[in-house]
């Protein structure tokens, strides 16, 4: 049997997990509902919104966003709008980066 492997975490990625996790807990409280009503509206099961509350880095990324924003927490941007202008920025700059990084082979020798 293969031993499960586990991944670690640095601590700024486990607060920050942390600090979202208590946002969604604090959105859904002050909104009044309940773990399942918030659940059933993202499309995921209560195990997996109470695991997103807590912080659990396994959890799907979309899946904890979709839950952030039915409950009002502001991730980037308040508004789509600006969400839409922030993506089309960093399109822009990427558009001028190289599609792919590569490491150097060598240094090249032309000391003839």
């Amino acid at each position: 049997m293969a031993k499960k492997s586990t991944r670690s975490y640095s601590r700024y990625t486990r607060q920050a997990l942390s600090l979202l996790g208590m946002l969604v807990r604090a959105g859904r409280t002050e909104r009044k509902m309940t773990a399942q009503e918030l659940a059933d509206r993202a499309g995921i099961s209560r195990d997996m919104l109470y695991r997103i509350e807590k912080g659990d880095p396994r959890c799907e990324l979309g899946a904890a966003l979709e839950v952030a924003v039915i409950v009002g927490v502001t991730l980037f941007e308040p508004e789509l709008a600006g969400l839409q202008a922030r993506s089309r920025e960093i399109a822009d700059r990427l558009a001028l980066l190289p599609k792919a990084v590569h490491k150097r082979v060598g240094e090249v020798k032309d000391d003839f």
